[in-house]
């Protein structure tokens, strides 16, 4: 099986292009921080404490986190509900940021992630993926943008859903998530050793997308 690992921080556009990748190869694509966002999400709708880590411990024994593929597409089920467009949420994002931190809830996610790439050619990315979860990697990405950049494309992408959003205000709230990434105690966003650093700042989404899938390919010949 072949398993590639894309990091980056929030926004870098490592889901798009990792999806996109993954069908253009027929690989599985596995969103490992749509995962946490499913953990936050179950925090916000059971009104459990973030900050209280001994609280979500316990609601984690009470949840069935699951993921399916329907027409290659995957969606989360968090106690067999399809939570997929839930978890989209700015809110849920920055909690995602503060769970991901608990060593509990990621020992509780490790064994659901590494599942995958036993049994399938997978492209997985989130912000520790070739540091921890898929050490052995045959491919090692570190997808990234600046901040400034990646602000620009998150009010864009909202506008397009008919949303309005500040720009400086997501820009204040991805710089604060950049900083608790890498500045976390357990699984730190960083490159991973052997990764290769993509830039796309001054990328298209298609020239993103394509230079991901040269060089995966450039690596598993």
């Amino acid at each position: 099986m072949v398993a590639v690992a894309i990091d980056g921080p929030a926004g870098a556009g490592k889901s798009t292009i990792a999806k996109n990748a993954a069908h253009e190869l027929g690989y599985i694509y596995v969103d490992t921080g749509a995962i946490y966002r499913t953990v936050a999400l179950a925090c916000l709708e059971n009104h459990t404490d973030t900050s209280d880590e001994a609280a979500v411990e316990t609601l984690l024994t009470t949840l069935d986190i699951s993921i399916v593929f329907f027409n290659g597409e995957q969606h989360l089920l968090l106690n067999d509900r399809d939570v997929s467009e839930l978890i989209r949420t700015e809110e849920v994002s920055m909690k995602s940021s503060v769970v991901a931190q608990m060593p509990a809830v990621r020992k509780y996610l490790l064994d659901l992630q590494r599942g995958f790439a036993k049994t399938e050619n997978v492209i997985m990315d989130g912000r520790d993926i070739g540091t921890v979860v898929l050490p052995d990697a045959q491919v090692k990405i570190f997808l990234t943008a600046s901040a400034e950049t990646r602000a620009r494309r998150r009010v864009l992408q909202l506008a397009a859903q008919g949303i309005k959003e500040d720009y400086n205000k997501i820009l204040k709230d991805i710089t604060e998530r950049d900083y608790n990434d890498t500045h976390r105690e357990i699984a730190p966003l960083k490159q991973a050793e052997g990764s290769i650093i993509v830039d796309t700042s001054e990328l298209t989404l298609e020239e993103s997308q394509q230079k991901i899938i040269d060089i995966i390919r450039e690596c598993v010949v």
